[in-house]
């Protein structure tokens, strides 16, 4: 799964060598006297015990010269034999060339069916010189190439290799955000397996010890008290009545809570049309909870994928602000828009707007001051940009992600819900999961706001952000060591 999806065009660069001519260059190659239904065509056959007999058959074809077909583009040659350029064959030196030209012209005929030239595209490689007949000089194979190449990873790899090469990186960030949530699944799992041990039975001191396994996890209280129904209700069916039964209770009440707060908010960048550009991208936060570095993961990796992005300063409240935004822009190599301390932040994010559609930049991704909950002149000045951005860009601004600490646990959550009522938010970014055994305050967040989850932080590297995928996260919270 590729962390930016929304731009599915010109990821890789079609070459076409091996492609058939479009019927315009036919047609064109037509008018010039080079017809190629009127080319002679080689044998359907031509091994070793009747090639003899296709020769006699057909005549030799004459050398092919280089033809001047008006405007049309003259097909990349894969032969040169002396002056003549055959289509999809091997190279040979000049010596070899002339010399095998030669004895076209005067050797047998089993010689000269082994220099006729293949159809058109290189599909076929019946016409190649036969190396087993007598005089014919050894030719060096051309290797069979993918219609399909890439010019930023190297043209010796085929879509097959980097599809291949994308689910291993996939798989590499699949183990790494698992490790880094491995502070709360010990947390959790470990307490869960404390609370069985030595036990034969499911009473009421053991839902007290489970409860406060999953509080401790920071999973909250009304989900936590969810999560108990479910269990009681399935031991009273006896449907759970072992640890494995109870982890497979708890792990499908997590996953079903994550999956139903996709429905809310904006889940994928997919669901904005593409032709909307830029697609803008407002951070909010609180200071201190990684927004700067946020920002600069995301311009990082969405750039990654081909896609020009553009950074907004419109924090102009902080007096380093900027300063560290304009670190990560420099470490990531994406452009950054910014005007002096005390600035309106919504005449930068305009100019940052002008900007982005100058330069047909895909992506724009603004800073916004790190603004307590509690100032309602901050946030107004917030519901400002938004509208500037409405105005200049359709539906603009398309995804308002807030920052949250995991650490923070519940008080993030607190923050949560008072940014929601002004600043329209749309997904959250939970940073610092690594680092923490509150993971469970990603649970927490779906439960009681109904917004998605949509990266997370896994580590200080410019790499070190992941699309937040909900069956891993649920998987590694429960998964042995």
């Amino acid at each position: 799964m590729a962390f930016w999806r929304r731009k599915k065009e010109d990821r890789y660069i079609t070459l076409g060598l091996n492609e058939p001519p479009k019927p315009a260059e036919r047609e064109t190659a037509t008018a010039a006297g080079d017809d190629p239904a009127a080319r002679p065509e080689p044998p359907a056959n031509l091994g070793a015990t009747d090639a003899n007999t296709s020769a006699a058959a057909t005549p030799a074809p004459p050398a092919l010269e280089p033809t001047v077909t008006g405007g049309a583009p003259t097909p990349l040659p894969q032969e040169r034999t002396g002056n003549a350029t055959g289509i999809g064959a091997t190279e040979s030196t000049p010596t070899t060339a002339a010399a095998t030209r030669t004895q076209a012209a005067t050797s047998t005929p089993a010689a000269n069916v082994s220099t006729a030239t293949t159809t058109t595209g290189g599909a076929s490689r019946a016409g190649a010189p036969d190396p087993s007949q007598p005089g014919v000089a050894q030719q060096r194979p051309v290797p069979t190439r993918s219609s399909f190449s890439t010019s930023i990873l190297g043209l010796d790899r085929s879509i097959e290799e980097l599809q291949a090469e994308e689910a291993a990186l996939e798989r590499t960030f699949e183990k790494r955000f698992k490790n880094a949530i491995s502070a709360t699944r010990e947390s959790l799992s470990e307490k869960i397996d404390t609370v069985f041990q030595g036990r034969k039975q499911i009473d009421a001191e053991l839902l007290d010890e489970l409860e406060e396994a999953l509080i401790a996890a920071d999973i909250g209280v009304p989900t936590t008290l969810d999560i108990l129904d479910t269990v009681r209700r399935g031991i009273t069916r006896k449907e759970i009545n072992d640890i494995e039964a109870l982890k497979a209770a708890i792990k499908n009440q997590l996953l079903s809570i994550l999956r139903a707060s996709e429905a809310k908010g904006v889940a994928a960048e997919t669901l904005v049309p593409e032709n909307i550009s830029p697609y803008v991208m407002m951070i909010v936060g609180v200071n201190g909870v990684g927004k700067t570095t946020t920002i600069g993961k995301l311009a990082q990796r969405i750039k990654a994928e081909g896609n020009d992005v553009l950074i907004c300063a419109a924090d102009t409240f902080r007096a380093a602000a900027s300063d560290q935004l304009a670190i990560w822009a420099e470490r990531t190599g994406v452009p950054l828009i910014q005007q002096k301390q005390g600035t309106d932040p919504a005449a930068v994010l305009f100019d940052s707007l002008k900007a982005a559609k100058a330069r047909n930049s895909d992506v724009l991704i603004v800073d916004t001051a790190g603004r307590l909950h509690n100032k309602s002149n901050l946030m107004a000045e917030l519901e400002k940009m938004k509208r500037v951005a409405g105005r200049e860009v359709e539906g603009a601004p398309h995804e308002t992600l807030l920052v949250i600490d995991a650490v923070t646990g519940q008080n993030g959550l607190e923050q949560a819900r008072q940014f929601l009522k002004v600043a329209g938010v749309t997904g959250i970014v939970l940073t610092k999961l690594d680092g923490t055994a509150k993971g469970g305050i990603a649970v927490a967040i779906s439960k009681e706001l109904g917004l998605p989850i949509r990266y997370a932080g896994i580590g200080e590297k410019v790499d070190d952000l992941v699309v937040f995928n909900a069956e891993h996260y649920v998987d590694g919270l429960f998964e042995s060591r």
